[in-house]
């Protein structure tokens, strides 16, 4: 676990959250109150979205969040991320806050495992795609609904081109510093912290979307992918190489099968595959 988390407190407003993301480069926070320290939730900048019309923390964030304690196996947190798909568990050790551990921290752990389990065997989600000539004004909107943060890009004959994911939306964003001010960022001048709160930006406004703006545009072509076959002690390793949270998956004729998430990687932990 990371300890001594950087925190967010309530009563507080969600530049409050923005603002403190974007200083430490994160996307997600603990929640305590200010008061007396209790851990009252988790904050990240998809629940600031979500509720981008509300300005109050206390509303926006999750509430009830699923805590471990220091003792808690790695096996445990490891199903917990798997099967509720979250990103990051807040540590409590008797009442207090003590620490956060993500999926980041336990693919350290698949890395060096001998496992006999392949990309192909921990693929969970039905895979969302997208097509390269479609336009940004269908592709957003639908990765919204889907809550995806990345989508496979695929040409007219079904063949991986290119993968999208919400950064690459806002490539065009990031020195904007009008657009930075509006979402309440004070530190305008910390782009890489920017990127990752910004990204989710197009779910509040539709300022930027046109009809003529086309996923090809913005996609990132011949994407790195892994083979089905590939084992996912090599999938934790590539995405811990590149910062990603999830890798497209190909077969035999570099068709693509689906997609592997970070989460989806940790079954090597807890033994529930395809669960």
């Amino acid at each position: 676990m990371t300890s001594a988390p950087i925190v967010v407190e309530v009563p507080g407003s969600r530049s409050d959250a923005i603002n403190i993301m974007v200083r430490n480069g994160l996307t997600g926070l603990p929640v305590i109150r200010a008061s007396d320290g209790k851990l009252m939730g988790v904050v990240s900048r998809r629940d600031v979205f979500r509720k981008f019309d509300e300005d109050q923390l206390s509303l926006i964030m999750k509430k009830g969040c699923i805590t471990v304690t220091p003792d808690t196996p790695i096996e445990e947190a490891a199903e917990i991320f798997s099967r509720m798909r979250i990103h990051r568990l807040p540590v409590v050790d008797n009442g207090n806050l003590v620490g956060i551990v993500t999926p980041t921290d336990l693919l350290r752990l698949v890395k060096e495992m001998k496992t006999d389990l392949l990309a192909e065997d921990v693929i969970r989600t039905t895979c969302v795609t997208a097509y390269e000539e479609e336009p940004l004004t269908y592709t957003v909107p639908a990765m919204r609904i889907s809550d995806v943060p990345a989508v496979p890009v695929l040409d007219a004959h079904g063949k991986l081109t290119g993968i999208l994911t919400d950064r690459d939306l806002f490539s065009d964003q990031v020195k904007n510093t009008d657009d930075l001010k509006a979402l309440g960022i004070a530190d305008v001048g910390n782009m890489a912290g920017a990127r990752n709160v910004l990204p989710l930006f197009y779910t509040a406004t539709d300022k930027y979307m046109s009809d003529d703006r086309k996923v090809k545009d913005f996609m990132v072509k011949d994407p790195i992918s892994v083979f089905k076959k590939t084992n996912i002690s090599e999938v934790a390793r590539i995405m811990l190489a590149n910062d990603f949270g999830q890798i497209p998956v190909h077969g035999n004729k570099d068709e693509l099968v689906g997609m592997v998430y970070d989460v989806d990687v940790l079954c090597a932990l807890s033994g529930n595959k395809n669960e």
